[in-house]
């Protein structure tokens, strides 16, 4: 698995500074993609090695870790979520897939957050009421409570 950048941002997880890793090799291909330079195999290696100077880097700023992407490869996003719940246990964990369905390698355990859904320009990212993508809060480690609406903006700051 390799990623292309990483950034600290605030508005992929409500509540949280998170350091988001985009991840190359995307299989999902959405029209509309913002993030096409996602779709070819390049970057750097993401694994613990690569991954642990970040940690120590931003561990202290960031509340949060982002894996953007990774469907190619679930397995090892699993992995490396694990690895930051024992190591680095004040950060919260979220990833980011394509996919409509959780991958059956994933571990809810290993995270504090999990967004599915394709993108789909017609029924637009998370900011849209319409959309069909879903974010959840993972509760107990096993337990999924969606808070895609906190995305949407309420009809009376309009």
């Amino acid at each position: 698995m390799k990623y292309v950048n990483t950034g600290v941002v605030f508005q992929e997880i409500p509540d949280e500074t998170t350091l988001s890793i985009n991840i190359s090799n995307c299989p999902c291909h959405c029209m509309g993609c913002h993030s096409e330079y996602l779709w070819d195999d390049v970057g750097m290696p993401l694994n613990v090695m690569s991954l642990k100077p970040m940690l120590d880097e931003y561990g202290k700023d960031v509340t949060c870790i982002a894996f953007m992407g990774g469907d190619a490869e679930p397995r090892e996003v699993d992995i490396l979520a694990a690895y930051i719940k024992q190591a680095y246990p004040h950060l919260k964990t979220a990833w980011y897939s394509g996919y409509s369905d959780i991958s059956k390698e994933i571990h809810l355990k290993n995270f504090d957050f999990i967004k599915v859904g394709p993108y789909v320009q017609r029924l637009g990212g998370l900011d849209h009421e319409t959309t069909n993508q879903r974010l959840y809060r993972v509760e107990d480690g096993k337990n999924l409570v969606d808070i895609t609406s906190r995305f949407w903006k309420k009809r009376w700051e309009e």
